[in-house]
């Protein structure tokens, strides 16, 4: 006879979820808890307690990072699981916070059984993985995994004009860089899919192969500006006509290019943006994200090659280049020891890739990572809307467990 699968509490992860999107709950039962926030730290003096109440032991690092660690047997690298508390304003009571209560989930699953596992367990909150108060995202790992520099992240400020740092020991959670996180047998974030893919498909679980990369670009058309009355077509330097022309030329072309490819031009700005006047400038935002570096190389000559197209309208065209990532593929042994673990609890699954980025790509860099998702119903993220069944959190919190006890055993 097979041995049956240890499971989580579901009821209590319910509870807890409940529980933690009372810190910055909105009107319309979402979640505003901005990084280093009152509402953040109540957050955060709850989460200590919960574990400290499991008997873990609670240390900070130097940009806020909580790491709360069950003791194993054996003096070895733990196993990481979490993702963050914070989020963007008016978001939603799922993004990062169930990442975090898995961890906790699985911890006092263990200590329900008795289970002293041989690795140390470790909860890990990141700080300002949103990035909605101190830009920019995915800042402590960043910091941790040594993509961003420690002394520039702390002088960044908020609207108010507070400074991270100022912000961190305001709440406490100005702790010591020893603590930060160094090495670990293996990180699992457990996220929502914060997409339509998982719920369209009908399926329960995404084991996530990567973060995709990407490239943005700051496009400007420069024109000249002359009344919009008495100025014949001909003669005109219409910036506005001539980015017409492009957005039409990036649609055509970028939409053969892939299926798989995303593109979205985000922000546009016209000038001088009065009616009477010819437009003499227009700058936008162009990016385009995939998972295969070679299709988003193909997208950034392509955009490069935008000021020779003949589309100009005899006005000037500029690109810059504001940003790039490539893409972050994660352990392929800890993505099959997922995909094992939701099939031996009889979930469907399917591998998905991330189009947004998270703490695990970050860090990827230096701890064996892998990432799970649970469908968003509607694809709804960000916003006071985004819900996913407790069902589906529920499995998602199995599929973890199960792949640590996996883990254990090693």
């Amino acid at each position: 006879m097979q041995k049956q699968k240890l499971l989580i509490n579901g009821e209590r992860l319910k509870e807890e979820l409940e529980r933690f999107a009372q810190f910055g709950r909105t009107e319309n039962n979402g979640v505003t808890r901005l990084s280093l926030s009152e509402e953040d730290r109540r957050a955060r003096g709850y989460f200590r307690k919960c574990c400290e109440d499991l008997g873990m032991t609670v240390k900070v690092d130097d940009m806020g990072c909580m790491y709360a660690t069950l003791a194993g047997t054996e003096n070895k690298p733990p196993i990481l699981i979490g993702s963050h508390l914070d989020s963007v304003k008016k978001g939603g009571r799922f993004d990062g916070v169930l990442g975090v209560l898995t961890g906790l989930e699985v911890v006092r699953t263990l200590v329900d059984h008795k289970i002293q596992p041989k690795y140390p367990i470790t909860i890990v909150n990141f700080t300002n993985e949103e990035g909605a108060r101190f830009e920019p995202s995915l800042m402590a790992s960043g910091v941790l995994a040594g993509k961003f520099d420690k002394a520039v992240m702390l002088q960044k400020k908020d609207s108010e004009g507070i400074t991270f740092e100022e912000a961190l020991k305001a709440i406490g959670y100005e702790g010591s860089e020893e603590n930060r996180l160094k090495e670990a047998t293996a990180f699992l974030e457990m996220h929502i899919e914060q997409g339509p893919i998982l719920e369209k498909e009908g399926l329960t679980i995404g084991v996530v192969e990567c973060v995709v990369g990407m490239a943005c670009f700051e496009i400007e058309v420069t024109g000249e500006s002359d009344h919009a009355g008495t100025t014949p077509m001909p003669m005109r330097k219409d910036a506005l006509f001539a980015t017409n022309n492009l957005i039409n030329e990036i649609r055509k072309r970028l939409s053969v290019l892939d299926s798989e490819l995303v593109f979205t031009i985000g922000r546009v700005n016209v000038y001088p943006s009065i009616h009477t006047v010819i437009p003499n400038k227009v700058v936008f935002t162009l990016e385009a994200r995939h998972k295969d570096m070679e299709i988003v190389n193909t997208f950034k000559d392509f955009v490069q090659g935008l000021p020779h197209q003949g589309l100009n309208e005899g006005c000037e065209i500029e690109v810059k280049k504001l940003w790039e990532r490539d893409t972050v593929w994660f352990a392929p042994e800890l993505c099959v020891s997922l995909e094992q673990s939701a099939q031996s609890l009889g979930y469907s699954s399917k591998r998905m890739v991330s189009g947004a980025g998270h703490d695990a790509q970050f860090i990827a860099s230096y701890v064996p990572t892998a990432m799970l998702f649970v469908p968003s119903i509607n694809g709804k993220s960000h916003c006071e809307e985004e819900l996913t069944t407790w069902e589906d959190c529920e499995k998602g919190v199995n599929v973890v467990l199960d792949t640590v006890l996996k883990l254990l055993k090693k």
